[in-house]
């Protein structure tokens, strides 16, 4: 994720334009500010990541407006010292899935070209390729098209990378019969359960066709589930940040945080004052 500073009220110790790259595991490279910004733009970068959205995050005193969150912004008063604000912007880069191609027959090649025309990136495997695969890494989809010719094998290969979506081109009776031939291999019930099939079900149609509705299958399957990339982003937004219950703001939860506990959780604040206020309300 890409996050750019477009506005800033003095004091502050970032200027407009500067940037930083959030990893999907939640780490920082670059510049947009110290202590204040910089957790709350790493956990709103990995729900960015999550959702798909970009959003505007801007960072005020707290006197001057409280917290809100709206579609696209987020607005968080802040308790730092220095009084500045920051607006910064967050767009999130995702990576294009992928989608392996199993097959050297015109519905398989057909479907590589058209998946790569909508937004994937794609990888044809041929029969000598299948013993040579690499881990084709999340959200990450497969389509066999081999029509007849190395079907089990080209199935078998696929299922070797666990979570990987399989769909079998193929007739029902086709579809049964690959899938029976797998068990007698000694693959799973939990394994094959992974293999949709037959794709593309309409009867009669051309090698395009086909590749056509296998690929809209894909599509269908793969917002209905939603990236695996983005599940994992959220995953881990929730378990390295924690808000602080005094401002709103976002803490790392590491070593050396701020804490305190309190019925038996553990509570995260961004700096002594929110702490020392926090302890106050709970002796009250």
């Amino acid at each position: 994720m890409l996050a750019t500073v477009v506005r800033c009220d003095p004091p502050t110790s970032a200027r407009p334009g500067d940037k930083a790259v959030i990893t999907a595991d939640g780490r920082l490279r670059g510049w947009i500010g110290g202590s204040c910004s910089e957790p709350l733009v790493r956990r709103e970068a990995l729900l960015a990541l999550a959702d798909g959205e970009p959003r505007l995050v801007k960072i005020v005193p707290a006197e001057a407006v409280k917290a809100s969150r709206r579609k696209g912004e987020l607005t968080m008063a802040t308790t730092c010292p220095s009084g500045g604000a920051l607006d910064i912007f967050i767009e999130p880069q995702l990576p294009k899935p992928l989608l392996v191609v199993f097959g050297e027959t015109p519905a398989a090649e057909t479907l590589a070209r058209m998946a790569e025309m909508t937004g994937f990136r794609t990888e044809l495997v041929s029969q000598a390729m299948l013993s040579s695969l690499a881990a084709p890494g999340p959200d990450a989809w497969a389509v066999v098209a081999t029509m007849g010719h190395y079907d089990e094998e080209a199935v078998e290969a696929a299922l070797t990378f666990p979570g990987l979506p399989v769909a079998l081109v193929a007739s029902r009776r086709r579809s049964a019969a690959v899938l029976d031939a797998l068990r007698a291999r000694g693959l799973t019930e939990e394994s094959l359960a992974r293999v949709h099939a037959p794709a593309g079900r309409v009867r009669g149609v051309s090698q395009e066709e086909v590749a056509l509705l296998a690929l809209a299958e894909v599509v269908a399957e793969r917002h209905r589930r939603g990236p695996a990339a983005r599940t994992a982003a959220a995953e881990v937004a929730a378990s390295v940040f924690a808000t602080d219950p005094i401002c709103g703001m976002s803490v790392e939860v590491k070593p050396g945080a701020l804490r305190t506990e309190r019925d038996g959780d553990t509570v995260y604040f961004c700096g002594p004052g929110c702490k020392a206020s926090f302890l106050a309300a709970s002796t009250a």
